[in-house]
């Protein structure tokens, strides 16, 4: 009986040691490890607000973002744009602008008493949503390319019958650089942007929805009639 209790007790213990031991392995397993801090996101929301005489397309990097809501192909066409979008430090805001024109002329209301060159040029100012902040206008240090511009002589705004490439009515056409709204894109040889005052734009329908922060300027090519589509390259932006 004696030898019989001491080997009762001594499986008892086993058991009791055993479930020991697995109790401390399942609560080693399961104990929480403390999370590891993820690095600071870069990613900003942005509200954006263009005016354009007469149509913008907007790109973050090579990510198209926003096209006026007015089709180019409409004569008269004022209007501003308030928007929102999502991108990331550091940003690179590229956009084709341009100025209506009936054909390659470059001249508008063709073949009634008010055929003439149109004017062009924009405005836009970007800001950050979290904090209020302006983090990019529009200004001088932004650099553009005329890949549209007509008439060369202005005297064909004259003519009774213009007609693109003949006679006095000559024009400037080229195709966007390959990759130019790449981040690396080297625009050096782009000249920068002409500032233009508010009187010589003449801003219409639109412009006065937007506050706009004293900073912002008017900008095109350097010939506000005869360019009809610049492509602009607004400086990186960093945080």
């Amino acid at each position: 009986m004696k030898r019989t209790l001491q080997t009762a007790t001594t499986l008892t213990l086993l058991t009791l040691i055993a479930a020991c031991s697995v109790t401390a392995s399942t609560a080693s397993s399961t104990t929480t490890t403390p999370a590891i801090p993820t690095p600071w996101s870069d990613t900003i929301t942005i509200k954006a607000e263009v005016w354009a005489d007469n149509w913008f397309a907007l790109y973050s990097g090579e990510t198209f973002i926003k096209e006026d809501s007015v089709p180019i192909t409409t004569e008269r066409s004022f209007n501003s744009e308030s928007f929102t979008f999502v991108a990331t430090y550091p940003l690179h805001l590229n956009f084709v602008v341009k100025d209506y024109k009936a054909n390659d002329t470059g001249l508008e209301y063709i073949g009634t008493a008010k055929q003439q060159m149109g004017d062009g040029g924009f405005v836009a100012q970007f800001t950050d949503i979290a904090t209020g902040k302006i983090i990019a206008v529009t200004t001088q240090n932004a650099r553009v390319l005329v890949i549209h511009k007509a008439p060369l002589n202005p005297a064909c705004a004259k003519e009774t019958n213009p007609v693109a490439g003949q006679g006095i009515c000559t024009f400037m056409s080229a195709l966007e650089p390959t990759n130019w709204k790449k981040a690396d894109f080297d625009d050096s040889g782009w000249s920068k942007a002409t500032v233009f005052s508010a009187a010589a734009v003449g801003p219409k329908d639109g412009y006065l929805d937007i506050a706009w922060n004293s900073s912002a300027q008017f900008i095109w090519g350097s010939d506000l009639f005869a360019d009809n589509t610049v492509l602009v390259r607004i400086a990186a932006v960093t945080k």
